[in-house]
């Protein structure tokens, strides 16, 4: 199967990537992005430990990774009102993982940047105001990533 796109070829801020890297224990990491998530207006309603996951189910052996699923009800509201389609990639996902002792990565795409990428969403006004307001929302947190012991990096 062939792409239609080069991915190679698509620029980061095109589908949102935001990435930080956090020096802190991976526990600490976690409950520091789940705070700044939260006070800048996205809740967490679902979260969960891919690598205990496949640590256990399979005997992975996969250092320590967490995704934490953050929606803020209001955006998605009107992102379901412009495509029902969007609901595929909820929620927002940012990813923490260990890349070693006390230096954890954080990830995160633009599901919404990703599903007009894709013609899964519409290109209109409203549209653009979601992309916007989710992409000031993601910017600050991840300004306060990076004004707790934080670096940000590639």
């Amino acid at each position: 199967m062939s792409l239609p796109i080069d991915p190679a070829a698509i620029d980061p801020d095109d589908f949102g990537e935001k990435q930080a890297v956090l020096e802190m224990d991976h526990e600490e990491a976690i409950e520091h992005v789940r705070e700044v998530c939260e006070d800048v207006g996205f809740g967490i309603p679902v979260e969960f430990s891919p690598s205990e996951l496949l640590n256990e189910k399979v005997d992975a052996d996969r250092d320590p990774y967490y995704v934490l699923g953050a929606c803020n009800p209001e955006i998605a509201n009107q992102a379901l009102d412009e495509t029902m389609k969007i609901g595929g990639l909820f929620p927002c996902n940012v990813i923490v993982w260990e890349e070693k002792p006390g230096r954890q990565r954080v990830y995160h795409v633009s599901i919404m940047k990703i599903a007009q990428l894709l013609g899964t969403a519409p290109e209109n006004d409203a549209w653009d105001d979601i992309l916007e307001t989710t992409g000031e929302l993601t910017e600050e947190a991840f300004e306060r990533f990076d004004a707790v012991e934080t670096t940000v990096s590639d």
